[in-house]
């Protein structure tokens, strides 16, 4: 592929990224330049007869189509019939579809876009046929991320409309369908709803029906796939539904949470922990892939690093057990808040390794980053900024899938325009990223940290281990026990009937348990002492 900034224009930037990217699809490239003539141009074209020129120009369009009418007169004159493609801003890349010469021209299109054509799937037939399946999709779209986003306004009506207006942005992998409050908890039993609370924290669906709406919605543009949490009661009976309705993507169900421990139901730690395994089960048996959670929940409630990785192999542990064959690991950055990206890198990783290691080598593993929720500031503008920061950072840990969390959650709920513009900012990193970023790994600071989690969950899950080896097949009296007893445990859980809610925790760089009389740093192991536990 010969490439070259052609006429008088001397910006190259375009066209030496277009030619990295087509180098990394196995394409022999070479440059000729800023401000080639037309006449160097064919005659190097000539000379090398390349399987293709790739020319950029970034000047004015009037201009434009004088030089691409010059360009095909020279190439008709000397029998060249060699494809051209054209990459510029969207006015000269609309002289260019004028002039008829070019095989594709891209103007203000994402990288996605470019390298799906290089890699022989054209932009339409990609959005049209995009699999409805997490793990095709994943493949597919390797080595970038999937784009998942968080979605459900307080109308029906509204975000049928937000969903169709997502699908055909194309920047959306993933519509996570947020149902309100009164739907997660007593779809089933809508005598028990609290009308005055239809639309808290999402969209009212109430029949099956307004699922399926949701869902053709969504049968536009790139055909986003669709996914929805478990809810809090009747979770088998929800499971069904949102699989005959929206083709849940994948289950996402804690161990612990949607019970007492949160107050999302008023079901006991015991009947919880063992409902969401059957619910893993159930999802296990027919292929489904599963996330569980709680890491961010403990995190949300400041619990030690250490608890929180522990929390992610457990919950590996049981989907694996479960019959799983496909885990998504989701890992919220900035949780809780004030930590640094380098301990963030270093907890993540210690995640993944214990998660890997507790499924088991007959699992896949997709790793799934997002933003920490509490990161996020008011301001929309600084709120960009964190969420422009929180995906490099993710982006250093290779994430198979980007969770973005929009850039005005801190201050309400998302319109669709809000949110295709925080995912495009999102591509516009993983863009940048994908180019090559340092290893954090590098980084001996970042490496001791990985390490020193990885033994600190160890010793945790060990405990559990030795003290009630039933949780570990799923046994809801013995996964309760780990929260009752204060093994897994969370200042913000202070007062909770559920859960101790005694561990102090401190933010310096990384989170730790501490002393709560020195204000010292404490292994998990002198915590547990404390309780009688180690």
């Amino acid at each position: 592929m010969l490439g070259a900034a052609v006429g008088d224009c001397v910006h190259v930037a375009g066209v030496l990224n277009f030619l990295a990217l087509a180098r990394r699809h196995g394409w022999r490239t070479e440059f000729l330049g800023p401000a080639v003539p037309v006449e160097r141009l064919v005659d190097e074209a000539e000379r090398r007869r390349p399987d293709m020129l790739a020319v950029s120009y970034r000047l004015t369009p009037e201009a434009a189509e004088r030089l691409f009418a010059e360009l095909g007169q020279a190439l008709r004159s000397r029998g060249l019939d060699i494809p051209l493609v054209f990459g510029g801003p969207p006015p000269v890349a609309e002289a260019a579809e004028r002039s008829g010469i070019f095989c594709a021209v891209f103007g203000a299109v994402d990288a996605s876009v470019v390298e799906r054509w290089l890699s022989g799937r054209t932009g339409e037939e990609e959005s049209a046929v995009g699999p409805d399946d997490l793990v095709e999709r994943w493949r597919r779209a390797r080595p970038r991320p999937l784009i998942r986003h968080h979605f459900g306004l307080p109308d029906l009506q509204r975000t049928i409309a937000g969903i169709e207006e997502i699908a055909r942005s194309g920047v959306v992998d993933v519509i996570s369908l947020g149902i309100d409050q009164n739907a997660q908890e007593h779809f089933f039993h809508p005598e028990r709803m609290d009308p005055s609370q239809d639309g808290a924290g999402g969209v009212p669906v109430r029949t099956p029906d307004d699922l399926r709406a949701l869902k053709e919605a969504s049968r536009v543009g790139n055909h986003p796939l669709m996914r929805c949490y478990s809810g809090t009661n009747d979770l088998i009976a929800m499971a069904e539904m949102l699989r005959d309705t929206i083709g849940n993507a994948w289950c996402a169900v804690p161990v612990f949470w949607y019970s007492e421990l949160d107050g999302r139901s008023a079901r006991s730690l015991e009947e919880a922990t063992s409902e969401n395994q059957q619910l893993v089960a159930w999802h296990g048996e027919r292929g489904v892939p599963v996330e569980r959670n709680d890491q961010n929940q403990w995190g949300l409630r400041a619990a030690s690093d250490a608890v929180q990785v522990a929390a992610a192999a457990l919950g590996a542990a049981l989907s694996a057990r479960a019959g799983v064959e496909t885990y998504v690991l989701q890992m919220m950055l900035n949780n809780p808040a004030g930590i640094s990206p380098a301990m963030d890198v270093a907890k993540m990783e210690a995640m993944d390794a214990l998660a890997r290691e507790m499924a088991g080598p007959g699992v896949t593993v997709l790793r799934e980053c997002r933003a920490g929720l509490f990161s996020l500031p008011p301001d929309p503008n600084r709120a960009l900024g964190q969420l422009a920061s929180a995906t490099r950072t993710a982006m250093a840990l290779r994430p198979d899938i980007l969770h973005v969390v929009g850039h005005t959650e801190a201050d309400h709920a998302i319109e669709p325009h809000e949110l295709v513009a925080s995912c495009a900012m999102v591509h516009q990193v993983i863009d940048d990223a994908l180019l090559g970023i340092p290893d954090p790994l590098a980084d001996p600071a970042v490496v001791a940290r990985r390490d020193h989690l990885v033994e600190e969950a160890g010793f945790l899950l060990s405990v559990i281990r030795d003290r009630w080896p039933e949780a570990f097949e799923g046994d809801g009296e013995a996964l309760a026990a780990v929260v009752r007893s204060g093994v897994f445990d969370a200042p913000y859980l202070a007062g909770n009937p559920a859960a101790r809610g005694e561990v102090i925790t401190v933010v310096e760089g990384g989170c730790d348990a501490v002393d709560p009389d020195t204000g010292q740093v404490v292994s998990e192991r002198e915590r547990l002492a404390r309780l009688g536990l180690a």
